[in-house]
């Protein structure tokens, strides 16, 4: 009889943040692509950590440079579940947090501001706009109130109760540190490297810089290609998601780099399309053509005939 963590380990586990570019609609498509035996795994821009909880590895470690993210998820990891749930329930109550309830919602954003609780954190992206985060230069959360929208609903609490069974039953690692300044040195061939960074040509105000947090730009992009190729000089596995084409712009520094490396195998994703053939995506000015760049072949399910 299959054990809870056993059981957990079968489920595919939801981020309970709406986090921006979370790959949970994609990963019946990502997850296929990744090697089918992996040591340590590595999310090297976690996020939401869709990707990170969902991939079988001995190890796992989610890395974000977003501090008070991180803090939230070793605070999941370290308190228990029970506990965990009230607090929620006793901040919703005593600062009478609702969807229509704007004075009580800014007085638990100072609160929090104040304080830097990290589970305050998570009940104040509960009733944020479309559960967004967003911080000033001052490091102060400043996503405005999710009137009529956002709230500590029952998909977000069954969303955040898998998620803590999960990294409390796995070996899950939770580091804080930009993606060049991870040490990637004690990797080996058995190991695997995943990257979902900040998009060049469809970057946003969450990403831009102008927050207190490192933004992203060409010098981030040509500095995490050049991160990828050392991967590759040690025959260390990695995956890249990332677009080519977004909305009339096209990523010329990596289809550049695509070009000149013939070790790198581009595989395309199907989000809002119906054909993934590049050439047509790309007469279309809207299309967003996205891709998960390997630097190893895909292993094909066996058939019946091999």
């Amino acid at each position: 009889m299959q054990t809870l963590a056993e059981k957990q380990n079968l489920r595919t586990v939801k981020s309970p943040l709406n986090y921006i570019g979370g790959k949970s609609k994609l990963l019946d498509q990502l997850l296929p692509l990744f090697p089918k035996e992996i040591s340590t795994f590595v999310d090297l821009f976690a996020g939401g950590c869709n990707v990170g909880l969902n991939v079988k590895a001995e190890r796992t470690i989610c890395n974000d440079n977003l501090k008070f993210l991180v803090e939230m998820y070793q605070q999941f990891q370290q308190n228990n579940l029970i506990e965990i749930l009230q607090h929620i329930e006793n901040q919703i109550n005593v600062f009478e947090l609702s969807l229509t309830n704007e004075e009580g919602y800014k007085e638990f954003r100072q609160h929090y501001n104040t304080h830097k609780n990290p589970l305050d954190l998570f009940v104040l992206i509960a009733y944020s706009f479309n559960h967004q985060i967003r911080f000033n230069n001052s490091h102060e959360f400043n996503n405005p109130f999710g009137r009529e929208r956002s709230s500590f609903n029952d998909t977000m609490k069954s969303n955040l109760v898998h998620f803590v069974r999960k990294i409390q039953n796995n070996i899950t690692e939770f580091t804080c540190f930009d993606f060049h300044k991870f040490d990637l040195s004690f990797l080996t061939e058995n190991d695997f490297v995943y990257c979902d960074p900040p998009y060049l040509i469809t970057t946003g105000t969450y990403n831009d810089g102008k927050r207190g947090f490192t933004g992203w730009n060409e010098t981030e992009e040509y500095r995490l290609l050049k991160i990828l190729d050392n991967l590759h000089s040690q025959k260390i596995k990695f995956a890249l998601s990332n677009v080519l084409a977004h909305k009339g712009k096209e990523n010329e520094v990596l289809q550049n780099w695509i070009d000149k490396n013939d070790y790198l195998k581009v595989n395309y994703i199907q989000t809002n399309y119906a054909n993934s053939n590049y050439q047509t995506l790309v007469r279309n000015k809207d299309a967003s053509v996205e891709v998960l760049i390997t630097n190893y072949e895909i292993e094909k399910p066996k058939t019946l005939f091999d």
